[in-house]
């Protein structure tokens, strides 16, 4: 009886605001569910823990500590998406499919060119049914040839329709995709076939040359499949290899004969393993689940409608987790999806034939897109350039105003922009590297419907933030993917916390349905990936802005991205070009706006005069040999044959140099104190160097601008 009437005495006692809110928010924790972690359950008290901001809400992440530090979507802040909210039944790739055949049978599903007498006409369609009956003789036929269920199946040839039915075949009958792609090189790809061990090889007659380059020393591979392949030509293989060599249609043919029931995945089980590049050493596999890509998809549908009557224009590499999540997601609404002819030279008029809804990109191409558009104004001169800058600045202000432009502007001038596309992209969505603020209100300007960028990678299904539809401020990559929630993490030896001033600063870190399931045979570098509270840390640095948006600010590591979403390691690159005899000390630069590197070199002195010398060049003293485009061509030439000795990447070479006389020093600033040459970040327009020096982020601040210039002018 004491004890009942000391508890109820602490009840009545008064309680803090922090003891309210624990009690709040346990009281409405709901027990664990089969997929596992604790959801919070839905009430109109829910006010008590989740602070709306804008497109986010903020929660705290551990109920003992109190600190508000972890973000969700506005649109689902008390439960993380894991399933389509009308369609919860849908939990694998196959399942996904299934939904879509079922509702949209005959409706168009993949298109291609047809081409009569060397002359490329329109689209042809093949419809959703009758893609699922093409997607059950593939997966038939590799029953017929043996290929147990689980198996790794690669996919070795560029986006076509082959691809999709491919892939959605391997979904169906439980097999693994493991995409291979020639941004690697063959090397990379002959790793993956023996680290996946892939069983079976997708590829067209261009990639079955360099598979049978190096066959005997993948001794996994059963068989090889040639789509577009003459079944008269088909080339033999080394008997002691064991290998088969067949073309797409006869194994269509055989699945059609031997149709076997589907084998459908659970939602745990493996869908791909996607290879990325990495920054050193041998590619890492990416492991995702059906339930990992349908949780993506799903929390994105949050956020992005798509619709049947939406075409799409599919030309961004299917081996990438973007292209590859954007298919998953128009699928589930009926989407028509037309192929490229394979040529990015061709991309306009593809675009031009299949007048898309939707346009997926990447900032390389919307900035070529821009450069060619004003260009072309510059070039026009008179009325016409006056007509345009008056349109677009009235436009302009009516955006920043919050009201709608004049329909007239779009007549005017704006209608024959928007053709370049084919007239109809009511969307336009930008990922794998930054586009740029000016570039961005560009599009949205020029084009009208919604322009979107997004932030992601592969670890994390792809989709980790997004702008929202009708957001019209621009800087930013938006809010939390409905499906994961994020975090900030300080980094104190950059000087980024969470309690920074005026926005929060730190490590982005993401966890949720979305998050890959490990590197394939790498515990070790899982484990340095994903911490024990299930946090997968990105590497990137981000601010929270105003309203909940999120922004990109910098890079943890020594390693930034390409505009074409590759990573490098700079000082790798820099270990190679030291072998070069022109070079005393090198400095390897370039930024997730521009697709190639550049160089500042630091000279060896007695090396370049000789050369000079040789060549007959005159000069007064090394500074003007130097500034010799003569001396740039030749270091370049030396540091492309280093380069190729060593077997750097195509995007690892460096595409300009600028040639220095003075050595970098602790004496002139041009070495950090602990003797490393930056690393240098862009945030903005300005560089800045973790040492805070002013002198070398000036200094070098200059050259690389000086040397980005070159490489553009070379690119032209």
């Amino acid at each position: 009886m004491a004890r009942q009437q000391q508890q109820r005495e602490e009840e009545r006692a008064p309680m803090g605001a922090a003891q309210r809110r624990l009690r709040a928010v346990s009281g409405h924790l709901q027990p664990p569910t089969e997929s596992g972690g604790v959801d919070l359950a839905a009430n109109p008290t829910a006010g008590e823990y989740a602070h709306v901001q804008g497109y986010s809400a903020v929660l705290p992440e551990k109920l003992q500590t109190g600190k508000w530090n972890v973000y969700r979507s506005a649109k689902s802040p008390l439960k993380l998406i894991n399933r389509f909210p009308d369609n919860p039944d849908i939990g694998t790739l196959h399942d996904n499919f299934v939904y879509a055949v079922e509702t949209f049978r005959d409706c168009r599903y993949l298109g291609t060119r047809v081409c009569v007498d060397g002359t490329v006409g329109d689209y042809k369609w093949m419809t959703y049914g009758e893609a699922s009956t093409s997607r059950t003789a593939i997966g038939s036929g590799l029953i017929y040839h043996g290929i147990p269920e689980g198996a790794r199946i690669g996919l070795y040839f560029i986006n076509r329709p082959e691809w999709t039915i491919v892939d959605h075949a391997c979904a169906a009958y439980s097999y693994v995709s493991v995409p291979l792609y020639d941004t690697l090189g063959p090397d990379a790809v002959q790793f993956i076939v023996n680290h996946a061990t892939v069983q079976a090889i997708f590829c067209v007659p261009q990639t079955l040359s360099t598979l049978l380059s190096f066959i005997t020393q993948m001794p996994c591979v059963r068989l090889i499949v040639v789509i577009g392949g003459d079944n008269a030509n088909m080339p033999s293989t080394p008997t002691a290899t064991g290998v088969e060599i067949i073309t797409y249609s006869r194994l269509l043919s055989q699945g059609k004969m031997s149709s076997q029931s589907f084998r459908p995945p659970k939602p745990e089980d493996i869908a791909t393993i996607c290879y990325t590049s990495g920054t050193t050493g041998t590619p890492k596999g990416v492991v995702l689940s059906h339930g990992n890509l349908i949780a993506n998809v799903a929390g994105s549908s949050l956020v992005i409608k798509f619709y049947p009557s939406d075409v799409y224009i599919s030309y961004l590499p299917l081996a990438h987790i973007y292209e590859r999540v954007n298919q998953v997601s128009v699928v589930h609404y009926g989407v028509a999806i037309g192929f490229y002819q394979g040529d990015n030279l061709k991309l306009m008029d593809d675009l031009a034939a299949l007048r898309p809804t939707v346009f997926p990109s990447v900032p390389r191409l919307y900035n070529r897109i821009y450069a060619a558009i004003t260009n072309a104004v510059k070039e026009s001169g008179g009325l016409k350039e006056r007509l345009f800058h008056a349109a677009y600045n009235a436009k302009r202000q009516a955006i920043i105003n919050g009201r709608n432009p004049s329909p007239m502007w779009d007549r005017l001038v704006f209608n024959k922009i928007k053709a370049r596309l084919g007239g109809r992209v009511r969307l336009m969505t930008s990922g794998a590297s930054p586009l740029s603020a000016d570039v961005m209100e560009f599009l949205r300007i020029c084009f009208g419907g919604e322009v979107l960028e997004g932030y992601g990678m592969t670890e994390t299904s792809c989709i980790i933030s997004a702008m929202n539809i009708g957001d019209r401020l621009i800087g930013h990559v938006g809010s939390p993917n409905p499906s994961c929630e994020i975090k900030l993490v300080d980094v104190p030896e950059m000087s980024y916390t969470s309690e920074d001033e005026p926005y929060p600063r730190g490590e982005i870190c993401v966890r949720g349905p979305t998050i890959f399931c490990g590197y394939y045979k790498d515990e070790i570098q899982t484990r340095e990936a994903v911490d024990e509270d299930g946090w997968l840390h990105t590497g990137d640095i981000g601010l929270w802005m105003p309203g909940g948006r999120l922004k990109i600010i910098d890079r943890k590591k020594n390693i930034f991205k390409l505009a074409q979403g590759e990573y490098i390691a700079p000082e790798k690159i820099e270990n190679v070009y030291a072998k070069c005899k022109f070079i005393a000390q090198s400095f390897i630069y370039g930024d997730s706006l521009n697709s190639s590197l550049v160089a500042v070199v630091a000279v060896e002195p007695d090396v370049l005069k000789a050369w000079a010398a040789s060549e007959g060049i005159q000069h007064e003293d090394l500074r003007q040999l130097c500034a010799d485009p003569r001396a740039r061509s030749a270091v370049l030439a030396e540091m492309d044959s280093i380069g190729k000795e060593a077997q750097l990447r195509g995007f690892e070479f460096a595409k300009a140099v600028t040639l220095v006389a003075e050595p970098f020093t602790l004496e002139n600033g041009l070495l950090t104190p602990t003797f490393k040459v930056g690393p240098l970040i862009q945030v903005g327009g300005d560089f800045y160097t973790r040492s805070k020096d002013r002198k070398l982020r000036h200094t070098l601040q200059k050259k690389s601008q000086i040397c980005m210039h070159n490489c553009a002018k070379q690119n032209k």
